[in-house]
């Protein structure tokens, strides 16, 4: 498939470096759960037995450089899931997970991402993370450009899912995406399986926000495709890929915190693993 989208006009906008939550974010759902703070310098979402909360980003993004700056539910956080994601809309959507499951005290947190394109997920990868994510906050980030989804932790490259469409395998470049974030509960799969099941004697359960950064393109309202012409030509987040110290890193991690890969699931995909799975 030829990058069409690489025709036509869209903006670019750099949000500011300490986006403000009044701004960029509507709470969508779990009322006043979530809560603007610090003249919407911080948002937090709650859970509680009754309801979870969540927001969503007022633009919607055609690639671009993301980050959120998140501090994890502390204490026994079993059954409850903080998810931080891209996603469009309809049944052929396209969709950059991070999700975050929760764990009884002591336990690392499972950080589970997952890339779909045209409605299609099943890839999987998990981590435990190498720091306590509920002590203080932490980035994580999304690069999204036309050959690369590239997620990262604190600077760190954790996973790369490339641009094979050359190869057959669906790459999402078309479906203009907004942020969204929620928490919830999710206690029939999210911890062990679902084995631990929330304690709500310790709710309500906080996660919190802060320093949102976008340096995105935002589709113009006459196309929901993007221009590599607006995008500075100096490089920044249109161009970048691992270079390979960033390989490096994002091999360390895969070697020593990766607890689930689907590439290497072949009980699940007895019929044949994703054609991605075996190309370099």
């Amino acid at each position: 498939m030829a990058m069409r989208f690489l025709l036509v006009a869209c903006s670019l906008v750099a949000i500011a470096s300490a986006g403000n939550f009044y701004q960029e974010f509507d709470v969508t759902w779990g009322g006043d759960r979530a809560k603007n703070l610090d003249n919407g310098q911080l948002l937090t979402l709650s859970l509680d037995k009754a309801s979870g909360s969540g927001f969503q980003s007022k633009n919607q993004y055609l690639f671009g450089k993301i980050d959120m700056q998140i501090k994890l539910v502390p204490g026994n956080s079993a059954g409850t899931v903080t998810a931080y994601y891209l996603s469009s809309q309809g049944p052929t959507h396209d969709e950059i997970d991070f999700e975050f499951l929760g764990n009884p005290s002591g336990d690392p947190y499972t950080l589970h991402t997952n890339v779909f394109t045209q409605g299609k997920g099943n890839r999987e990868m998990q981590f435990k993370l190498w720091f306590d994510p509920t002590e203080d906050f932490h980035t994580y980030s999304i690069l999204w450009n036309p050959r690369h989804v590239i997620f990262m932790v604190d600077g760190t490259p954790i996973r790369d899912f490339k641009n094979l469409e050359s190869r057959g395998i669906a790459f999402p470049n078309s479906q203009p995406m907004r942020i969204y974030s929620s928490l919830w509960n999710a206690d029939d799969w999210a911890t062990r399986g679902g084995l631990v099941k929330t304690d709500w004697s310790k709710a309500p359960f906080t996660a919190s926000y802060r320093n949102f950064k976008a340096d995105t393109c935002v589709p113009s309202s006459a196309t929901t495709e993007c221009a590599s012409n607006s995008v500075p030509s100096n490089g920044g987040w249109w161009n970048q890929e691992l270079d390979s110290m960033g390989q490096q890193r994002m091999k360390w991690v895969q070697k020593n915190y990766m607890i689930y890969n689907y590439c290497s699931d072949l009980k699940r995909f007895s019929q044949g693993l994703p054609p991605e799975c075996s190309i370099a």
